[in-house]
């Protein structure tokens, strides 16, 4: 079996004591991951939700060989390139109308990390002491200091809370209690905090918990009575995810400002933006150099990522993407229904490509040790499956097709009847 256990790599989310192998991956091609050694794992997480169309997509591929042989990086201070102009102009129309500008950074805690600053820039230089965000409780945005401060405190970064800023937070809309959080969030602006940050329509890491479009409207209307930022966090939730491009889009909400990363570039290369609207990009535009939106990193709109993003944007155009988003969600609502009435799960459910469902057991939270031997059971019958804590979830590229999503909710009954529940 090629599993590597003595590697000088330390990687991410991993506790090398109770993990110290990994699967060392050859190639992969739609919906499949192949080991050195012949073994096969369906990924039915879409490589940590970033894989849309299916692993190595033709044109995407051939986009990035093509780019090869004209740049590698360019520096984006002072100079610029066709791929990050033609991809803004792709993005800008493509987008909610109203977000205007496209700031080009790497990943989604860096597109948030940059989405905050713009927030907080945009009342500074407006001579307006707007400091504070709201967030919404079990909320992820990312891992870097911003973005852990904005998101649920937990293990993930009790180590690093020394150097988290707070925040006001609002209760998560739980079904038949939406209108505590409306209430909260009313109070929260009544304060004249700079911004709220939100995951549209479902939280990721915050254990895929759902909530209504009606909630999201009403948080916008909330936000523009009280003149609060509001900034949609859609790194996970764009480019399909949710049955519709953008997540935002089911609500008719446009933010003010918006967060792309994963999906981007179907996944293929790292890119992320940041999009705002025309005020908040004036708020910074003065003959002063000290109002400039001082945010960067090295390889901000590299050439061959950005071409990757406008090949993705093609491939959307064609309509087909749609189309199998539209097949997987019925896909993923027809095989999540046998488990609708299992006593051995809880809170079974799904919004739009995604599912979910929670393991009845004693054990709770993300670090309940179920998780890993769920992972490994998985494993062992062929599939990417990584359980938050009791939290199964399922969010494949749009390529799967229904037998190999029968193979995912297989093993998932398989595993409540190894685990126990109910």
């Amino acid at each position: 079996m090629s599993f590597v256990t003595e590697s000088p790599v330390w990687r991410p989310f991993t506790q090398h004591a109770l993990q110290p192998g990994a699967f060392k991956i050859a190639r992969a091609e739609g919906a499949w991951l192949e080991s050195e050694d012949d073994r096969r794992f369906l990924d039915a997480i879409s490589s940590w939700w970033v894989i849309t169309h299916g692993h190595r997509h033709p044109a995407i591929m051939r986009a990035i060989r093509e780019e090869t042989e004209r740049l590698d990086q360019i520096i984006f201070a002072g100079f610029t390139h066709e791929p990050a102009e033609a991809l803004a102009r792709r993005l800008v129309a493509l987008t909610p109308p109203g977000l205007d500008y496209v700031f080009y950074s790497d990943s989604g805690s860096t597109c948030v990390e940059v989405a905050i600053k713009m927030a907080l820039g945009f009342w500074r230089n407006r001579g307006d002491s707007r400091t504070r965000i709201v967030a919404l409780e079990h909320g992820y945005h990312g891992d870097t200091i911003g973005t852990m401060s904005v998101g649920a405190r937990s293990p993930f970064n009790a180590p690093y809370e020394p150097l988290l800023y707070a925040v006001s937070r609002i209760p998560f809309p739980t079904r038949g209690r939406e209108q505590e959080t409306l209430d909260a969030l009313e109070r929260a602006c009544g304060e004249r905090p700079a911004a709220f940050l939100v995951e549209p329509l479902i939280l990721g890491a915050g254990g895929m918990l759902v909530y209504g479009v009606d909630t999201l409207k009403e948080m916008r209307r909330i936000c523009a009575h009280h003149n609060v930022l509001f900034i949609a966090d859609e790194v996970m939730t764009g480019f399909g995810r949710t049955g519709t491009l953008f997540a935002c889009q089911q609500a008719d909400v446009i933010p003010d400002i918006a967060c792309y990363a994963k999906g981007l570039t179907g996944g293929a290369l790292p890119l992320a933006v940041t999009m705002c609207k025309r005020e908040i990009f004036e708020a910074h535009l003065s003959p002063e150099r000290a109002r400039a939106f001082f945010h960067s990193s090295s390889y901000t709109a590299n050439p061959i990522a950005c071409a990757a993003g406008l090949a993705n944007l093609d491939v959307w155009a064609t309509g087909e993407p749609a189309a199998r988003v539209a097949a997987l969600c019925d896909m993923q609502a027809k095989r999540l229904a046998r488990f609708a009435d299992d006593s051995r799960f809880s809170n079974v459910r799904r919004l739009g490509t995604i599912a979910a469902l929670d393991l009845n057991l004693a054990q709770a939270g993300y670090l309940a040790t179920v998780a890993l031997d769920l992972m490994r059971f998985f494993n062992e019958r062929g599939l990417l499956l990584r359980p938050l804590g009791p939290t199964i979830y399922v969010l494949p590229p749009y390529c799967v097709e229904d037998a190999e999503l029968g193979l995912v909710y297989e093993a998932i009954g398989e595993a409540a009847d190894r685990f126990g529940g109910g």
